[in-house]
């Protein structure tokens, strides 16, 4: 076995797992992984200015790579830095391999400067979490973090290197990846108790979730709600797209409101959770979100969220790409011709509806587009007329986004991220993170200013790796979804319309002057037709952009 260092190899292992681009941002106890790199030609450091931008640019990365990122952080105060956007992670199942310097072995005794134990820190956040205590045990710790991270339900796990032993030399037998097989099919019993019940239902409806998406199941999705003339909506936070957008069957997503899903569910019978979240609500719901007597089935590649919050009749533990056409097969065989017709009937019948719907909703758009400051609706709907087909949209528009899925024709796989989690400031790094893994395709970001300002120091990283990607940002001047929530409360604010700690206004935020002082071209819009033109131009040019463009902050008109 060769003699090697242990920062050669875990350069080494990173490529053998598939790895060959990090973010970070180093210190001291990140100085032997600096010092290899600088004979390394092939691996790619993306430098981030704070370690909760690089853990949020490796979640996007990771995301419109369909694979694994890795991070790397800057010991104790770093892994306290990226625990919001790590917990983001965590909540969309992004398989993340997050890494931190840590003190040598021989000097954490003293408790040094920047020391503290890291796994403890990290493991809540993380699928497994450990330090590796000699070199010896560095092939083994990377290839089950990184096989962890991979296998269903993915997600982060977390790695603590302390400095000796990536400075420690040893003869090392580097071994080999592993995988686990991702395509497991739900129990064949279970499977057809989901079949008979949804063969019988009167009204049925779909909640797609990320694990669809994960899985690449869009398409097998679809095949059921049609076989059933069912409607499909989004889970409340979605972090991926579920269900393909403008298919006909599509209802858009459901909001974190209790009243809002009981009123959208009470017309159904059954519901097929199709890797769902049942569901999460914003804050206590007074009422809902289910309604009495709703028959309820779930499928999961997570047995943790299945029947977690609510009985189901089905319980299906398996991969929606593996069993989705099980269900299909097992529909066809139960539904007789008279039901497929009911069916049939029932699916153009919610089709027209979902057309009518969507028909209002554009006529609303058309009906404020004139209006000065632009009025979020119309923007959403010029957003989706103006992305090519190819586009990629990341979204954190947290109040502003209503009829962006109805609006959005993005085509082709990974073409949508949102924010999971509420971990706010994740959109911008992970759009610079997308954008570093799909260098041919146009990424647009929406951003809520309050948003922005979280993690606006991402922009120098998409200026000086020269990323052509557009920041969007969606100016109201405040943190308008909690002006929403408290004036939902009727409470004392509501009364003398008074909303402490969320202006962002005397001084306004200058965001053309923040992104131009990064190395970003960035114009200001007041109108559609500037930003039509500025959207355009900004997703011709061959570097990062940012419109900030100003909008109605009316936060009543909801």
């Amino acid at each position: 076995m060769p003699t090697i260092t242990g920062k050669r190899a875990l350069l080494s292992l990173l490529r053998q797992e598939g790895i060959s681009l990090m973010f970070g941002n180093p210190g001291t106890t990140e100085l032997p992984l600096m010092d290899a790199l600088a004979v390394d030609d092939e691996f790619r450091y993306v430098l981030c200015l704070q370690e909760s931008i690089a853990m949020a640019m490796a979640d996007g990365y990771a995301r419109a790579t369909g694979g694994i990122a890795a991070v790397n952080l800057h010991a104790a105060p770093g892994v306290g830095n990226a625990m919001g956007m790590l917990y983001d992670a965590q909540k969309a199942g992004t398989p993340i391999l997050v890494t931190a310097g840590q003190q040598a072995h021989s000097f954490s005794l003293l408790e040094p400067n920047l020391w503290a134990d890291l796994p403890p820190m990290a493991r809540p956040l993380v699928k497994w979490a450990t330090e590796v205590h000699g070199l010896k045990d560095l092939p083994r710790t990377i290839h089950r973090a990184v096989k962890t991270a991979l296998a269903p339900p993915t997600g982060p796990v977390f790695v603590s290197l302390p400095v000796d032993v990536l400075n420690d030399e040893a003869e090392l037998d580097l071994g080999v990846p592993s995988r686990v097989a991702p395509r497991f099919s739900a129990d064949s019993a279970a499977v057809e108790r989901a079949a008979r019940i949804l063969a019988a239902a009167r009204a049925p409806v779909i909640v797609a979730g990320d694990a669809v998406a994960q899985s690449d199941a869009r398409q097998e999705l679809a095949d059921i709600a049609e076989l059933l003339g069912a409607p499909v909506h989004f889970e409340g936070e979605t972090s991926a797209e579920a269900f393909p957008l403008g298919h006909r069957l599509f209802r858009g997503v459901l909001l974190r409101i209790g009243p809002a899903v009981e009123k959208a569910l009470l017309p159904h019978d059954v519901l097929f959770s199709a890797g769902a979240d049942l569901f999460t609500m914003a804050m206590p719901p007074p009422s809902g979100p289910v309604p009495a007597g709703l028959r309820m089935i779930h499928l999961d590649t997570d047995p943790w969220q299945i029947a977690k919050n609510y009985p189901v009749e089905a319980a299906l533990f398996g991969d929606p790409k593996a069993t989705l056409p099980q269900l299909a097969a097992a529909l066809r065989a139960i539904m007789d011709r008279p039901a497929r017709a009911a069916a049939q009937s029932r699916a153009d019948a919610v089709a027209a509806e979902i057309a009518r719907e969507r028909a209002a909703l554009e006529a609303q758009a058309d009906a404020l587009s004139s209006r000065t400051p632009i009025a979020p609706l119309a923007l959403m709907r010029a957003v989706g007329r103006a992305l090519p087909a190819d586009a990629v949209v990341i979204d954190e528009t947290i109040s502003s986004g209503q009829g962006l899925f109805q609006f959005l024709r993005c085509a082709g796989p990974r073409a949508f991220h949102g924010m999971k989690g509420g971990g706010i400031g994740w959109g911008i790094p992970a759009a610079i993170g997308a954008k570093l893994a799909e260098v041919d395709r146009p990424v647009v970001a929406l951003i809520g200013d309050g948003s922005a300002m979280y993690s606006i120091q991402g922009l120098w990283t998409a200026a000086h790796e020269r990323l052509a990607v557009v920041i969007v940002i969606i100016n109201n001047r405040s943190y308008r979804v909690l002006k929403q929530r408290l004036n939902a409360m009727r409470g004392l604010a509501a009364q003398v319309e008074r909303y402490v700690a969320m202006e962002l206004t005397e001084p306004a935020i200058d965001f053309v002057g923040l992104a131009r002082s990064m190395g970003v071209h960035a114009v200001g819009v007041d109108t559609l037709d500037q930003f039509d033109a500025a959207l355009r131009a900004a997703l011709a040019r061959k570097a990062p952009s940012l419109l900030d463009v100003r909008v109605d902050a009316n936060f009543k008109a909801v």
